[in-house]
């Protein structure tokens, strides 16, 4: 077994499934010898619409996709799996702009990486957004917010009982807030504490506020819940208590 599998093999993660939308070949080979290696069942797939299909008969657990693809793009591949699905998306880029990475985000990706990149920290991406999903959460009971309930073992949130259809990262960032309701937190800190970067692109952190006020608040363009503090950051007004299930 490579070094790679003995360092990487976390049994936690051990056969979830991540589907790689990659028509380069090389990079799909790469990219999936890798996550095979860290423990991972891969399928692959080449374009756009074999990836729709692919996420339909087989679910996966995480997808790695593409930015540019033949037959429709992975931005429009991206829309069309969150119009039915809040499986994790990892974004895979080659265009470095910063209106390419929040057109990337905007659509529902969870995460991206600007092509050149190491397959290693591609697997450190993957490995984190599983990882909150399984462990941290596992055994945290359902908090309670006004009309809101956020399960973390179920990894859902509900408003009076209606589903929000919350992605991975926007689940995990409503729970951060959830747990320290009235504290301001800025762009910097919540990049270390949700996503887990020590560094990284503060645009991505105000696109997920922004997709999370669509889901959480009644008029997204006026927070009341999720407010601005102006040159600070974004605290979450109210208070938050664990609801015990009968």
């Amino acid at each position: 077994m490579s070094k790679l599998s003995s360092e990487s093999h976390d049994h936690p993660l051990v056969d979830k499934r991540v589907l790689v939308v990659e028509d380069d070949p090389t990079v799909s080979e790469v990219v999936t010898t890798y996550l095979r290696a860290a423990g991972f069942i891969v399928d692959s797939v080449a374009d756009g619409f074999a990836a729709l299909s692919r996420v339909s008969q087989t679910p996966p657990d995480l997808v790695v996709l593409d930015r540019m693809l033949p037959g429709i793009d992975g931005v429009q591949v991206c829309r069309r799996i969150r119009a039915n699905s809040a499986v994790p998306v990892i974004l895979l880029t080659a265009l470095g702009a910063e209106e390419d990475r929040i057109l990337g985000l905007e659509a529902g990706a969870d995460d991206y990486l600007t092509k050149p990149f190491s397959p290693r920290e591609l697997v450190l991406r993957v490995q984190s957004i599983l990882r909150r999903s399984i462990i941290e959460f596992a055994v945290q009971a359902p908090v309670l917010f006004g009309e809101f309930i956020l399960d973390p073992s179920a990894r859902t949130a509900t408003r009076s009982g209606e589903a929000l259809g919350l992605t991975a990262r926007e689940f995990d960032l409503f729970s951060f807030f959830l747990k320290r309701p009235d504290q301001v937190f800025g762009r910097a800190e919540l990049l270390r504490a949700v996503w887990g970067w020590t560094h990284g692109d503060l645009s991505t952190v105000t696109v997920h506020v922004r997709r999370l006020r669509e889901k959480i608040e009644i008029d997204p363009t006026h927070p009341v819940l999720l407010s601005t503090v102006w040159g600070v950051g974004y605290r979450l007004e109210g208070e938050a208590q664990t609801h015990a299930v009968a």
